[in-house]
Formats: structure tokens, C-alpha cells, sequence
């Protein structure tokens, strides 16, 4: 039995299979916790569930972005000097915006 309380965006191992997660939301209402293992899964717990399970709190992984390849996007090749004309990148909500209007 666990007394670690979860904790939004915090890692945790199950000690009985060796599995670690972060708690990505809580629903205190619902009394339910949904977890993301590091290869990607997602889970819901009941409250109740949790506290039966042996969890240990763990430091956030040195690579947390797990199923997630980064090599992918170190290989996009982008060039400033090819973006198209009539289109800008809005920093406020990170969108490619068609400025051209027909």
C-alpha cells in the first residue's frame, strides 16, 4: 500500500512491475488519476486504486519525452530563406497564418 499522495506532473515507479509514469491529470470530483507510462500508454486509476498499488515518487527521467523520437525533427530540413510569401509564424498561438487573402 502507498501513502504517496499523486501529484500532477510528477514521476512515480510501481515497485511491483518496475514501471514509471507521470500523473497527467487528476480528477478529485471523479476520484480519478490518469497516469502516462514513459513508452506513451495512458491509464486511468480510481483514487482508491492508487493508494492499493506500491508507487514510490522518482525524479523526472533525464529523457522524459519517451515514445516521442527526437531525431525526427533534428532532421526536418528548414531553411528561413525558402518560407513562403504571404505567410508568417504568429508566436502568439504558434500557427502558420495565410496572410493572402483571394
Amino acid at each position: 500500500m502507498s501513502d504517496v499522495d499523486p501529484i500532477i506532473g510528477s514521476w512515480y515507479r510501481n515497485q511491483e512491475t518496475g514501471n514509471d509514469f507521470e500523473v497527467v491529470a487528476l480528477d478529485e470530483d471523479a476520484q480519478t488519476i490518469e497516469i502516462q507510462y514513459f513508452d506513451g500508454e495512458i491509464e486511468e486509476l480510481d483514487l482508491d486504486d492508487w493508494y492499493e498499488l506500491a508507487i514510490e515518487a522518482i525524479e523526472t527521467p533525464e529523457d522524459d519525452t519517451g515514445p516521442f523520437d527526437q531525431s525526427v525533427v533534428d532532421d526536418l530540413d528548414y531553411d528561413e530563406d525558402d518560407e513562403d510569401e504571404g505567410k508568417e509564424f504568429s508566436d502568439e498561438d504558434d500557427l502558420l497564418i495565410d496572410r493572402d487573402e483571394d
